[in-house]
């Protein structure tokens, strides 16, 4: 036979083959051992089951050390417990079980919901299913046969299921050994292949199709790896961040609360409002002299957003009032504003501008609100009122690649006096449903790539960068910033985004060299992100172990007895003078228990002082997280905590005036 398929391999050759011929038959033909690792094909990009015939086309041949290999695991994985389930407790339906962002879920209808006692049971039936190793196996049903199965089975939601699939798709179902379901796949060879990386980890209630007045089905979620490695990796990220919840450390350091009388906004507490100021002011000094601070109105009338796009984009996501007057004619329809960008222009448009004035670079610290559902408020991590530390950079076409590099700089910087080091910058291009010519998307396109390269050549390979097709905003392309926490976790925070759109919405305009009106290049810019996120971010990023500088409360003095608490007042008073944030602890407690106590609190630095350090002027200190203490002279505890409290920032002013002094 003639061959009829033509393939071409990641490493350029081409193979013919018959028609027919299946990727496990692929595979084999390449060498044996590749065959035994074989778990999936990739056609043109596209996963597929090794059983599945070929056609011409890009072929890869997948493995478990693939990346995508992961996703098939978990998914087979859902399906091992799915029949677990039902194995154990017969009459169990099955619904849907989705591979999910480290796992997977499944849904069941069972009279008794499962609770996590049932866990173990069920994972010591999975682990026997796989090790049946028994093959996947698809077949493609009628609609009338898959209806008829489900229903003598008493799986009323699977004949649901069913009836919801378009007329002009197969009903694919996969057997793994006898027990089936209906899926759209792809499936490794066999459930053996799974491995035992996996664990499920908790229970939890779910509505069929996420509809409060349809029936309460159980959920488990699980998760899934390669390699036990990768399992224990995931499940220790998981216990520290447990440890590092920033809800429970802002409970501990006593820094802000939530309460349902103000779904979504914070309650700043004393210590938690001085540490987000001190995270505004650290802000500030770096916008010093090359950004006016502004403020734009939190209400605005609802023609603003119309005319931004907001109103049609993201309507749904404002919170409005609807102000009523004396006349009918009077009512109007006001929105607390979600970002900051439209009130921007407006203070870029008051007033004739100059080519000679750009760029314009305008800052505000914006309280902005967007409506999120209650179930995805995360304490800091996800709100609905919040403060951005929002710029927009007015500029000339000329300037844009200049004013983006001058950004990605200052949001670097930022990261690395916080500690950050791994960033990765990745542009998101054009998305499907946007705004604006695309001669002008192409124009911001190439320049931010030409951008983009530049920042990598410049880090000598310490920022890794990325494109994200299809991700950018729906007015103009962007880079996200993401940076990587102690524990691994990535966290996107910065944004740069290039906008031809607003301007042109609103008519902006400078005055040209040639004496004409030229529209300028809106560039959005974000190094935070949410100000509250942020630190939620840092307060998961130190475990509570704030650096000196940021840290709420920096010092508390602790008195071993009475006769000290002169000399404690004195030490105390001193720091204070010095620009410290400072308490004292004269209760009448043990000094260990005292000591315990500001730990769990989380105060950086004890400093203990008995009746022996009072006649000596020393004082004894005592870092958070360690038994040691370190004695010091009154002086130079006070010169060495001034300078470990002086933000990094402050620092680099400092050694430029002594150098430029020497």
């Amino acid at each position: 036979m003639s061959d009829a398929v033509s393939l071409t391999f990641p490493d350029g050759s081409v193979r013919g083959c018959a028609a027919g011929t299946t990727g496990r038959d692929v595979a084999e033909a390449i060498s044996k051992s590749l065959a035994k690792k074989a778990i999936a094909i990739a056609l043109d990009g596209e996963l597929r089951d090794l059983s599945d015939p070929v056609v011409t086309g890009r072929l890869e041949i997948v493995t478990r050390e693939d990346a995508r290999a992961l996703e098939l695991i978990r998914h087979d994985t859902a399906h091992v417990m799915a029949e677990a389930v039902q194995e154990l407790w017969p009459g169990t339906q099955v619904t849907i079980g989705p591979v999910i962002e480290n796992g997977f879920y499944y849904d069941f209808a069972k009279d008794e919901p499962f609770t996590p006692d049932d866990l173990p049971k069920i994972e010591k039936r999975m682990k026997e299913i796989i090790q049946r190793n028994k093959p996947f196996t698809k077949e493609v049903w009628s609609r009338d046969k898959a209806r008829q199965v489900f229903a003598d089975r008493g799986e009323k939601y699977k004949v649901e299921l069913v009836d919801a699939i378009p007329e002009n798709q197969d009903l694919k179902i996969y057997y793994q050994g006898d027990w089936f379901d209906l899926c759209r796949g792809p499936h490794m060879a066999s459930t053996g292949q799974i491995g035992n990386a996996f664990k499920l980890m908790r229970v939890a209630g779910a509505y069929w199709r996420g509809d409060s007045n349809n029936p309460m089905l159980t959920r488990i979620y699980g998760t899934a790896w390669r390699t036990q490695e990768e399992l224990d990796q995931y499940l220790h990220i998981l216990a520290e961040a447990e440890k590092r919840d920033h809800r429970r450390l802002g409970r501990e350091m006593d820094l802000f609360h939530f309460q349902e009388e103000g779904p979504g906004v914070v309650f700043w507490h004393g210590k938690g409002w001085r540490i987000f100021q001190t995270l505004v002011a650290y802000m500030r000094r770096r916008l010093a002299g090359t950004y006016q601070e502004v403020n734009a109105p939190q209400v605005l009338d609802k023609s603003l957003w119309e005319t931004s796009g907001h109103w049609g984009w993201y309507r749904d996501n404002m919170f409005k009032v609807t102000v009523a007057g004396d006349d009918t004619d009077d009512d109007r329809v006001f929105a607390l504003k979600p970002m900051n960008c439209p009130g921007h222009i407006q203070i870029f448009k008051h007033g004739l501008k100059s080519y000679r004035e750009l760029p314009i670079r305008l800052a505000e610290f914006g309280n902005v609100h967007r409506y999120e559902p209650s179930g995805a408020l995360h304490g800091l991590m996800r709100v609905r009122g919040f403060t951005q530390d929002d710029a927009h950079v007015f500029c000339t076409d000329e300037q844009m690649a200049a004013e983006c590099l001058r950004i990605n700089d200052l949001i670097l910087s930022v990261y690395e006096d916080f500690g950050f080091k791994e960033i990765v910058v990745k542009l998101s291009t054009r998305p499907d449903k946007r705004v604006g010519d695309d001669t002008l998307w192409d124009r911001a396109e190439s320049v931010m790539m030409d951008v983009l390269k530049t920042i990598e050549a410049q880090s000598e390979g310490r920022i890794k960068t990325g494109i994200l097709p299809g991700e950018g905003a729906f007015y103009g392309p962007k880079f996200e910033y993401t940076l990587k926490d102690a524990i691994g976790r990535e966290w996107q925070c910065g944004t740069t985004q290039v906008d031809f759109n607003l301007p042109e919405r609103f008519g902006a305009f400078y005055i040209n060299q040639n004496s004409d009106k030229q529209q300028p290049v809106m560039i959005h810019r974000a190094i935070c992100g949410s100000m509250e996120r942020f630190l939620g971010i840092l307060i998961e990023n130190f475990a509570g172990h704030m650096p000196l500088w940021i840290s709420p409360l920096q010092v508390v003095v602790a008195t071993i007895t009475s006769e000290a608490d002169d000399y404690g007042r004195e030490v105390a008073e001193l720091l204070r003078d010095a620009g410290l944030q400072v308490e004292t602890d004269f209760r009448n407690e043990k000094i260990n228990y005292k000591v315990r106590e500001h730990s769990v609190s989380k105060v950086p630095v004890i400093i203990v002082c008995g009746m022996r350090e009072a006649d000596e002027r020393t004082v004894n200190i005592r870092r958070l997280g360690s038994q040691a203490q370190t004695p010091m002279t009154l002086d130079e505890a006070v010169a060495s905590l001034v300078s470990e409290a002086t933000p990094p920032d402050l620092k680099r002013k400092a050694e430029r005036r002594k150098k430029a002094a020497a």
